[in-house]
């Protein structure tokens, strides 16, 4: 089985404006062969889809791209998404009701958010052969608009209380327990921390290794809007952050939020086998696999995933990025 997991994408504003001339598969260039690859493929959607709601007041950041362009998800084959983060709620409940409408309308299963806590708390689970995969969704932005018992918004985690014994970190903690008793592979969406420096946070760390303990399979970080380090714990990918997958950001020329990856698990049965790790960048609003820089993209990875004991190896000419999971595996290339 293959499990792509892209970075956040945001079609709002200056992308959103290009979908209403360019085709739904604009935004994703010519990333989707390796796309097409996966069996299930997940991305953090970093904006709410609707065309009605009301701005968010006094937030300087609202990221809105209109409903139709949920052609877009389709048509990269996206068929789960994340939600648990600081943009769902940019237009209010009534343009995040408009949303989760329309991902079910269209067979996209969602994960981080809904009407109530029960509903923001859930897995998404998507069947793959005799397999169960399942999705968790959680954050620890806004906490503002954490979901209550009678209320919309997000699945709020408070990160940095993971050592305090925080109800809603003992409560997620139990939720992976329950959720891996019913699924085969469970993968963690985590949008955490802030939005710059490559250096891990050892609360992400706590946590993530804590996820795992408790049955999760992968820990897939974002929020931050370049990539960190892997790190694999008990034969476990840990993903501290992915990056920006598409967007229409300013670049920062020392950290580069242009750059990201595709991020390709392969399974072995139900278990992590491989990460491969597909370099790419954001150019005229839309991702392209990198060409004369995939290998020095490739080189910061590694060296940032070194610093945390992952090995890993570059393939020139496939122009991926491998991290062997399970103990002795090694490319077939």
């Amino acid at each position: 089985m293959r499990i792509a997991l892209l970075g956040d994408v945001m079609l709002g504003r200056l992308v959103n404006d290009r979908l209403k001339a360019a085709e739904p598969a604009y935004p994703w260039g010519d990333t989707l062969p390796i796309l097409r690859q996966a069996d299930v493929t997940f991305a953090n959607l970093e904006c709410v889809l609707a065309d009605g709601g009301t701005p968010m007041p006094r937030k300087v950041y609202r990221f809105r791209s209109d409903l139709k362009n949920v052609a877009s998800l389709r048509s990269a084959a996206i068929g789960v998404v994340g939600l648990a983060n600081n943009h769902v709620l940019d237009f209010g409940a009534d343009a995040l009701r408009e949303m989760l409408a329309a991902l079910d309308q269209h067979g996209i299963l969602r994960a981080g958010a809904g009407l109530d806590l029960e509903a923001a708390r859930r897995p998404a689970v998507r069947r793959v052969g005799p397999l169960a995969v399942g999705f968790i969704a959680f954050t620890d932005n806004q906490p503002d608009w954490e979901a209550t018992g009678g209320t919309p918004g997000i699945h709020y985690v408070p990160v940095d209380d993971v050592d305090a014994g925080d109800r809603r970190v003992t409560d997620l903690l139990e939720l992976v327990r329950r959720t891996k008793g019913r699924v085969q592979l469970l993968i963690m969406s985590a949008h955490w921390g802030g939005n710059w420096g490559s250096d891990v946070q050892p609360t992400h760390r706590s946590l993530a290794r804590l996820l795992i303990e408790a049955g999760a399979d992968v820990v897939f970080g974002h929020s931050a809007h370049i990539f960190r380090g892997v790190e694999v714990y008990r034969n476990r990918p840990i993903i501290y952050s992915a990056g920006d997958f598409v967007d229409d950001y300013a670049v920062d020329p020392a950290e580069r939020n242009d750059q990201s990856f595709i991020f390709l698990l392969e399974t072995s049965g139900s278990a992590p086998g491989r990460l491969r790790l597909y370099p790419t960048e954001i150019n005229h609003l839309q991702t392209r696999l990198a060409r004369r820089s995939a290998g020095k993209i490739a080189e910061r990875m590694q060296r940032l995933s070194t610093q945390l004991g992952t090995q890993s190896s570059w393939i020139d000419g496939d122009s991926v990025l491998e991290i062997p999971i399970a103990p002795g595996l090694t490319s077939t290339v």
